[in-house]
């Protein structure tokens, strides 16, 4: 066997990624084209790269597939039910960095808390027939947050493609969704709540709790982590 170390497989995580782990003395990269999905490591072992999609790489860890993988703590808190007992956070990276939050039209010129949403959802429901919908790819997140913060009248429709463009497309009425700048919000004239920031995420390096591991495993993992200094 080997440590696996599950990485994002394109764009500027995967980019960014490999920078990291580099300034740190462990070379990660590609081998052959764009497409294939291989990769090398040097400087760390018997460590084997492996290319995936960020978001697949929560399932993976929760599994024991792979040993180690850098995604989004968004992602892991996302897809992972009691994640603190399927993985454990190493070290944050310092890029990839967005929140998650709670936005509505800014129209809404009298809305600008969740006590002021709870309000309008049951001002909604009575009007309308049926609960204020709000659009996101996070349910989990959402909806435990809306719980935590006392918000009932609502009901969470699945978003795929740009949810900031739901509220103008009439299929929802309040989104919640990650952000890095917020030009997205204001270009589609949605405002956050004040108190409506769910999570600040980051690219994270992660650890899975339950990989099977050898002893020959559990020495290359040990001196991988001294290397980036995460132990």
């Amino acid at each position: 066997m080997s440590i696996r170390l599950g990485v994002p497989s394109k764009g500027r995580l995967m980019e960014k990624t490999f920078q990291w782990f580099g300034a740190r003395g462990v070379t990660l990269g590609r081998t052959g084209s764009d497409r294939e999905y291989a990769g090398i490591v040097e400087g760390a072992g018997d460590v084997e790269l492996v290319l995936l999609s960020a978001g697949e790489i929560p399932r993976e860890l929760a599994a024991g597939h792979i040993h180690l993988g850098v995604t989004g703590t968004d992602l892991v808190r996302e897809k992972l039910g009691n994640w603190e007992d399927r993985v454990e956070e190493l070290a944050e990276l310092g890029f990839g960095q967005a929140d998650l939050v709670l936005a509505v039209p800014r129209s809404w010129v009298d809305v600008g808390t969740l006590d002021d949403l709870d309000a309008v959802g049951a001002a909604f429901r009575a009007n309308h027939g049926h609960r204020m919908r709000i659009a996101t790819k996070y349910h989990r997140l959402v909806r435990d947050f809306l719980r935590e913060n006392g918000v009932a009248d609502y009901s969470l429709v699945d978003s795929q493609g740009a949810t900031e463009g739901t509220v103008k497309n009439e299929t929802a009425e309040a989104i919640a969704d990650i952000t890095s700048s917020g030009d997205t919000l204001n270009a589609n004239h949605l405002k956050i709540l004040d108190d409506g920031l769910i999570l600040r995420s980051q690219a994270t390096l992660f650890r899975a709790r339950r990989a099977a591991m050898s002893d020959a495993d559990r020495a290359t993992l040990a001196n991988l982590t001294a290397i980036l200094g995460v132990n």
